[in-house]
This record gives C-alpha cells, structure tokens and sequence, in this order.
C-alpha cells in the first residue's frame, strides 16, 4: 500500500492517499447534514444520561435529573383504573359466589376481570384459552381433578395444589416402581389394563385378568374400582380419554413406576379476594364445572 495524495482524472476528485494494488481509495467525505446529525445524535444522548434513569450501577442506576419511571407510570394508571372499578369490585367481593353468575352486571364484570387476569397469571401453564397442555390440565373440557363447582374452583385457585399452603390440595401419586411396590413386568401389565379401559389398545398377549387385579389392589383406593376417580384425592377419571400426561404406554409406564405430583402455586396474598372470585367465575365459565 502505498500513500501519495492526488487528483483523480476519472472521476474529478482528489483521493486520500490510499492505494492498494493499484486501487486509489477517492476523498469523497460525508455530506456536512449527516454530519451535524450524527453529532446532534450523541448531544441527544448525553442529555438522555442526564436526565432520564440510564446507567446501570452495582446495586441500582442512574436516576436522572426528571427520576422519570415508565413503571410508575403504569402503577399510577392502574390505580387510577382500580379507582373506576371501585365500588363494583367492593360489591363483587360481597356476593357470594353463585350470586354473581345470577348478576348479569356482576357476571360481566367477573369474566372480564376474570379474564384479564387469567391471561396475566393463569396463561404461562393453561394456556390463553385454558386448553391446558401436558402436565397442565384443560379448563374447559368439563373434567376437573379437584372438582369444578364455583366453589372448588376458588378453593384450589386460593390455596393451590401440593403448593405448601396449609388449605392446599396434597394427595400425590405412588411411585410404584421407584418405591418397589411393583416389579417392571407388575407395572407394564397394569399400565396395559389402564390403556384397555378407555378402549385403547394393548399390547399382544396382555394379561387382563391379572392387570385388574394389579389394578384392585394397587390403584383402586384412589382412583375407584370402577377407574371412574375420585375428586376429593385429585385421581383422575381413567375411562374418559383424557390424559393429563399423555396414554401412550411408555408414558403410562413412567407415570406409574415414578409417580406424578404436579404443583400450583397459592394465589391467596397475590390477588385480592374480589379478584379471586372474578377468576373463579370466569374459570368456571370456560368448562361448566362438574
């Protein structure tokens, strides 16, 4: 490379001084209005630093000059809304629950409530429509583990499920392999038989008989001797074809040699009571209850 400045005839410019093999780099600066806008860019953000929060510190940041909060912003905005909502939220926390549903004013606003915050809290694990996923149970296909009155609904939105509430739902499944309550051929014969019970298929020469018996003595006391479950242990329906896990029988397999305990968290000191009521409302609506 070699550095000599000069007039470029093709193209009437002078160059920088800069050529490589040959190659003359031409001195063709930036247009002055960029220029001023690039530097006005860096004055803009400098009194950005000084007056709005900006820099992160160990333990905090910046506040700036204004100690502006996007944050507060929205608190404020909130507790203006909360203010509008006052009196109707102060009368749907005073009616009893199946009151509301027989309010049309207090229904509307249940659900609507009600499905503003299931969005916000219930969503992640239920889904935007409460269709559940695996592990997370349906919300509207009228089959509830815990029960699916009014009031079973806000009981287990309350206080959870296994969440370490006094007042939550606790019951949990045996790990009957890991615990050896089952030997490994026990537990793929009862899984079989679980699978026959919704009409599902098994697998060729399949013991029925002694699955039922697997059934009678190791399963029956939780979910029914006619597999039909039982709400007050969370044990679920075994003839309806809905699985909570999966029916296929390498997950029958795993539920039953390990177990499942699934947890939901306590909502009770993180939602007020009206609003818990506006969700059990709504939460009801979706699958009727049973």
């Amino acid at each position: 490379m070699t550095e000599h400045s000069d007039f470029d005839q093709v193209s009437g410019k002078t160059t920088t001084g800069h050529e490589w093999d040959g190659i003359k780099e031409l001195n063709t600066p930036l247009p002055r209005w960029w220029v001023i806008t690039f530097y006005l860019t860096i004055v803009w953000a400098i009194g950005y630093w000084i007056v709005y929060p900006a820099w992160p510190l160990l333990w905090s940041h910046t506040t700036g000059v204004l100690n502006y909060s996007s944050r507060a912003d929205v608190a404020v905005e909130l507790a203006n809304l909360e203010k509008i909502r006052g009196d109707k939220m102060v009368a749907l926390g005073a009616a009893p629950l199946a009151e509301i549903e027989k309010d049309p004013a207090l229904l509307a606003l249940a659900r609507a409530r009600g499905k503003t915050v299931f969005g916000d809290n219930c969503a992640p694990c239920h889904g935007s429509g409460g269709a559940g996923a695996k592990g997370y149970p349906n919300l509207n296909d009228d089959e509830w583990l815990w029960g699916g009155s009014l009031d079973q609904i806000m009981q287990t939105i309350q206080f959870g499920v296994r969440s370490g509430h006094p007042k939550a739902h606790e019951n949990a499944m045996l790990a009957f392999g890991k615990d050896g309550v089952l030997k490994k051929d026990q537990i793929v014969t009862v899984a079989n038989y679980v699978r026959s019970l919704s009409g599902l298929s098994t697998i060729p020469g399949y013991n029925k008989s002694a699955g039922a018996k697997i059934f009678a003595d190791n399963c029956a006391a939780c979910h029914g001797d006619n597999a039909k479950g039982n709400q007050e242990l969370g044990a679920p329906d075994l003839t309806d074809k809905i699985w909570l896990y999966g029916s296929d029988e390498a997950t029958l397999i795993e539920t039953i040699s390990n177990g499942r305990a699934g947890v939901m968290p306590t909502w009770v000191g993180r939602l007020d009571p009206p609003t818990i009521k506006a969700l059990a409302v709504y939460v009801h609506s979706l699958g009727g209850g049973k």
